[in-house]
C-alpha cells in the first residue's frame, strides 16, 4: 500500500504534536511515559522552590515538584509532588524544604516513618514542615550583629562629637605642650639610662667583686646552717626545756617552803636560829684568836688551866 503525501504531511503533523506536548510537559517536570506517584503538600512559606526542583529521599533524587498554587482562602502554598519510586512512604511521613547548599535552589526531602505500616495512596496529602538552610542561618546570625555595629558606629559618632567638642583650641594647645613635655621626659630618661649604663661599665670590676663576696656569704651561710642542722638543735632545745622544768620545781619547792632551803628561806625560827648560832661562832673564832692559851695548853710541868673570862664586848648579849 502506497501512502500518498497528504497522509504522511498528516503522521508528521502528529508525530510534531505529540512531540511537543512531551518536550513541554519534561520541560515542566512530567514525564507523559512514566508511572508517577503524586503528593501533595501545604506550607506557609515557599520562598526559594520553585516547580522541577528536586525530591530527594536519603540523598537519592525520587521525583520533582510539578506545581505550586497557592489556596484563595487560607493564603497556603499546595505543592504537588510526582514521586517514582517502589520504597514505601506512609501517610504520617514529613516533605521538608531544605537548601543543599549555596548554589541552586532549594528541595524537598522526604523523611518517612518507618514505624507507620499505613502507605500513602496516590493524590494524599503529607505534612509539610521547613529546614533553615545555611544562608539563611547565616542572615539570622548577621541580623543581630549588625544591630550592634550599627549601635557601636552610633556610639563611636557621639565620641567622635564629644572628642571634637572637648578638644577645642585651648585643649588642642595643651594637648600639643604635654605630648611635647613627654617627649622631653623621655629623652632625660634615655640620657639618665645612658649615665646608667656609663656607671655600671666604669664599675664592674667592684659589682664583679660584690657579686663575688655575696656568693661567698651566701655559702658560708649555707655551711653554718648546715652545720645548725647537724648539730640536732631540737635535741638541745628539748633538753634544755627539761632543765628548765626541773629548775622550775625547785624555785616552787622553795617557794612553797619544801627542803632544807626552802625552810631556811620560809621559816623564820630556823632562820633566827642559825643567826644566832652564827654569831656564836664569831665570837668563838674571836675568843680563840684572843686567848689561844685557853683552848690550847701545852705545858711540861703541869701548870693549871687559867679560869674562863667572857669577853669584853659580848655582842650576842648585847643583841638580846
Amino acid at each position: 500500500m502506497r501512502l500518498t503525501r497528504e497522509i504522511k504531511t498528516a503522521i508528521l503533523v502528529i508525530a510534531s504534536i505529540l512531540l511537543f506536548i512531551w518536550g513541554y510537559s519534561f520541560l515542566k517536570g512530567k514525564d507523559l511515559f512514566t508511572n508517577y506517584k503524586t503528593f501533595y503538600v501545604e506550607y506557609e512559606n515557599v520562598e526559594g522552590l520553585a516547580p522541577s526542583a528536586a525530591i530527594t529521599l536519603n540523598g537519592l533524587v525520587i521525583g520533582k515538584i510539578n506545581e505550586i498554587t497557592i489556596s484563595p482562602t487560607t493564603g497556603k502554598l499546595l505543592v504537588e509532588l510526582q514521586v517514582k519510586t517502589d520504597f514505601p512512604i506512609s501517610k504520617t511521613s514529613t516533605a521538608i524544604i531544605y537548601e543543599p547548599g549555596f548554589i541552586g535552589g532549594k528541595q524537598i526531602a522526604i523523611e518517612p516513618n518507618f514505624e507507620d505500616k499505613n502507605l500513602a495512596a496516590n493524590g494524599d496529602h503529607l505534612s509539610g514542615n521547613v529546614r533553615l538552610g545555611l544562608t539563611q542561618k547565616i542572615g539570622d546570625q548577621l541580623v543581630p550583629l549588625q544591630t550592634k555595629i550599627e549601635k557601636l558606629v552610633t556610639s563611636a559618632d557621639q565620641l567622635i562629637v564629644g572628642i571634637n567638642n572637648v578638644l577645642d583650641k585651648k585643649g588642642q594647645d595643651d594637648l600639643k605642650k604635654s605630648l611635647a613635655e613627654l617627649s622631653k621626659t623621655l629623652e632625660q630618661f634615655h640620657k639618665a639610662s645612658a649615665n646608667v649604663n656609663s656607671i655600671l661599665d666604669d664599675n664592674k670590676v667592684q659589682i664583679k667583686g660584690m657579686v663575688t663576696n655575696f656568693n661567698k656569704v651566701s655559702g658560708n651561710f649555707s655551711k653554718i646552717s648546715d652545720s645548725i642542722h647537724k648539730a640536732n638543735i631540737g635535741k638541745t632545745i628539748k633538753s634544755l626545756n627539761t632543765t628548765l622544768t626541773k629548775v622550775n620545781g625547785i624555785m616552787a619547792g622553795l617557794e612553797s617552803g619544801k627542803g632544807t632551803m626552802g625552810k631556811m628561806l620560809k621559816d623564820e625560827a630556823m632562820y633566827a636560829n642559825f643567826t644566832k648560832s652564827s654569831k656564836e661562832l664569831e665570837l668563838l673564832l674571836q675568843d680563840l684568836r684572843l686567848n689561844p692559851t685557853r683552848y690550847v695548853n701545852v705545858s711540861l710541868f703541869g701548870k693549871k688551866n687559867k679560869p674562863y673570862k667572857a669577853p669584853v664586848k659580848d655582842t650576842i648579849t648585847n643583841n638580846k
